[in-house]
């Protein structure tokens, strides 16, 4: 099995190079033979991927969140695999490159870098599985939302500017369409980051190996991320928030998340961080 695993550990980012060179190539040709053919190297892509997780949970005996270029393929699988779910909701094909990119980059570190190591038994369970795995939806729905808000102020510019010769003008969706995106995108990560949430209060008090405090700079980024999203949605729900106010509201929580990754993971003291050392 570990041959198998060293090979698509291998296999991986070139197979997320290939699905982001056709939908580039589509973005650039617009050529309707390929309108299909990518969403079935990118379905192909995550398959792989699954099974590859799969593989390396199993012969390892955990959940592949045992240090950061474990997390990082985590990442590229989760944010391809929530772009192709709101994909194939909406039928909109032509941002795809602008999702997969950042899987490709994610899972090339990854099989640069990713090595075995020992680790101790709570990183074994499946529910600190679970928690993570859903956080990490959580978080690449709300940077999907994030991206198609950069986008939609891209093609703002384009239409502010009278651009309408420009590739981006001609290939992106309308405002109207990237603004539902990047709501749909929020609210994907919004409830996988509840899923997170729930899991996280329910069982890791009860794990002493944490010391889990309700203090922690984790634990308080990341309620401060879900009520800024719980809002953003309900505001935007009830029509509060509208057109360029959700899209920078988006961008704005994404930054938010982003800041508060890296002063609880590199700045202060958390018990989340056993996960990447």
């Amino acid at each position: 099995m570990k041959e198998t695993i060293s090979v698509l550990n291998i296999l991986l980012p070139l197979l997320y190079f290939v699905s982001f060179g056709v939908y580039l190539l589509d973005f650039i040709k617009d050529l309707k033979k390929l309108i299909n053919i990518k969403r079935v190297f990118l379905f192909l892509t995550l398959f792989i991927h699954i099974i590859y997780l799969l593989m390396r949970g199993l012969e390892s005996s955990h959940p592949p969140i045992t240090n950061v270029f474990e997390i990082f393929t985590v990442i590229a699988f989760s944010i391809s695999f929530s772009y192709f779910i709101l994909e194939l909701l909406t039928d909109v094909r032509g941002t795809g490159l602008f999702i997969i990119i950042l899987s490709l980059l994610f899972q090339l570190i990854s099989s640069l870098f990713i090595h075995e190591q020992l680790v101790p038994e709570i990183l074994k369970s499946k529910l600190l599985g679970s928690h993570v795995l859903s956080a990490l939806l959580g978080y690449s729905g709300i940077t999907i939302s994030a991206v198609y808000g950069f986008l939609y102020l891209r093609m703002y510019l384009e239409l502010k500017e009278n651009k309408f010769n420009s590739l981006i003008y001609q290939r992106l969706p309308n405002l109207e369409i990237l603004e539902k995106l990047s709501y749909y995108s929020a609210i994907i990560g919004f409830v996988m980051l509840t899923v997170a949430v729930i899991v996280g209060i329910i069982w890791l008090p009860q794990v002493p190996e944490l010391k889990f405090s309700y203090s922690d700079p984790k634990l308080i980024g990341t309620g401060l991320v879900w009520a800024i999203y719980g809002v953003g949605i309900f505001s935007k729900f009830t029509g509060r928030l509208q057109g360029k106010k959700v899209v920078i509201f988006s961008i704005i929580g994404f930054l938010i998340a982003i800041l508060s990754t890296i002063i609880s993971n590199f700045v202060s003291k958390s018990f989340h961080s056993f996960t990447i050392k």
